[in-house]
């Protein structure tokens, strides 16, 4: 599966590169082997390892090229569904505490960063989530009190607020705080460098063929090497699952246009960044290098495999959404990309245990808040893993609370 197509912005910024140190032999066995070597699974190595456990990934691909090289590196408490919609779905208790694993996951995301040896531009930033239209407001403001009544930070603005700030204006906006932006790439590069000095062991170009559990192992066939593991962690990213039901999961096609380096003086509120309550959503946010990074334009379509005159149109359609925000900058476009993604139904992650094949674990970060999905998961399969109670596992596990619906299929 293609997962994006264009131009990639992330590596033109990469100063360190990845360089696998393929082990001399397969270890008889590993305590763990994670599939998958992009954002979730790296995260998930490094609580691990952290767990004293000896750990190898497997990537089909090269490490780090499929989504993670295409996210937008936007880390945000907040979620696509709403705290206060999320009460009504799955109950106040749970909703609440999802929203509080988020928030927590930001500042693990933000102490890994800090340990690594390479600057992976780790900035906490505000975000502005405006109202598109008068109608949203007073969605807007019941959001904001169910976000301030439980402690998490938090304002809202009215239009005049909200334009005192920004050069544009809208009815409303709630700023959320403690959000950060993140270079995806040169994060995962660095985590990687660290987690093989660390003595994990990596292995790209290996696509698994097919699993059992024989011996209290689980036994692993790729296309390379025959692996035996205690458990074994699926972080599988975007990639479709023959494992997991179709009409659970929704695939789609996003844009991404980067723009040149901006010259002049933005007038951004704290380079806060912005997204709206529109459905498919614009969102936008500056990077270290001077630019401004858009997103948006969202279709139901699954293969990011488009040719180079749909991406120029959607370039100039994201960049004139950006001038309508910021008409006085002089913006140019420099690359634009398709990319895929997933989203749950209920637009939560899927973490967890597999209901019938022993110490076989997934971590899907589906939705549009990925990263921080990676950082809460790996810490509650890790759990798991070591036998230590994890009281929020059931919130996203793969089979739902008092639901006999669950993600896999059962001939899984």
């Amino acid at each position: 599966m293609k997962l994006h197509d264009g131009t990639l912005y992330w590596p033109t910024t990469l100063t360190t590169k990845f360089s696998v140190k393929s082990p001399k032999q397969v270890k008889k066995q590993y305590d763990a082997i994670v599939i998958g070597g992009g954002m979730s699974g790296c995260l998930m190595a490094y609580k691990l390892i952290k767990q004293g456990l000896t750990v190898a990934i497997i990537e089909k691909r090269e490490f780090g090229q499929g989504s993670t090289a295409a996210n937008t590196g936007l880390l945000q408490y907040s979620n696509d569904i709403m705290l206060s919609e999320l009460i009504q779905q799955i109950g106040k208790k749970e909703a609440i505490r999802f929203y509080q694993l988020c928030y927590e996951a930001l500042n693990d995301i933000e102490k890994i960063a800090n340990e690594l040896p390479e600057e992976v531009d780790f900035v906490r930033r505000p975000s502005i989530y405006y109202a598109s239209d008068d109608k949203d407001v007073n969605k807007l403001r019941t959001e904001y009190e169910t976000l301030y009544m439980n402690n998490l930070p938090c304002e809202f603005w009215d239009e005049a607020t909200l334009s005192f700030y920004m050069p544009f204006k809208k009815p409303a906006a709630i700023v959320t705080f403690q959000d950060a932006e993140i270079n995806p790439l040169k994060f995962i590069t660095s985590l990687m460098n660290y987690l093989q000095d660390q003595g994990v062991n990596f292995f790209e170009n290996t696509e698994v063929i097919k699993t059992s559990y024989e011996n209290q192992l689980v036994h692993l066939q790729t296309t390379t090497h025959l692996f035996r593991a205690k458990d074994v962690v699926y972080t599988i990213g975007y990639e479709k699952n023959q494992n997991t039901k179709k009409e659970d999961t929704v695939f789609n096609r996003s844009y991404v246009m980067v723009t040149k380096p901006i010259q002049s003086d933005t007038h951004w509120h704290d380079k806060a960044m912005i997204w709206e309550t529109k459905r498919p959503y614009l969102y936008l946010r500056t990077t270290a290098e001077g630019a401004i990074m858009i997103g948006g334009m969202d279709e139901n379509i699954s293969q990011a495999q488009v040719d180079e005159t749909v991406l120029e149109k959607c370039a100039e359609k994201l960049l004139k959404q950006t001038k309508s925000l910021f008409p006085h900058l002089e913006i140019e476009v420099d690359c634009c990309y398709a990319a895929t993604f997933a989203e749950s139904k209920d637009q939560l992650p899927f973490i967890g245990a597999h209901p019938t094949k022993p110490h076989h674990y997934y971590l899907l970060g589906y939705g549009g808040n990925g990263t921080v999905y990676s950082a809460l998961g790996s810490k509650i399969i890790s759990d798991l893993i070591v036998g230590r109670e994890n009281n929020d596992a059931h919130i996203v596990s793969p089979k739902r609370k008092d639901t006999d619906k669950h993600l896999f299929s059962s001939t899984a």
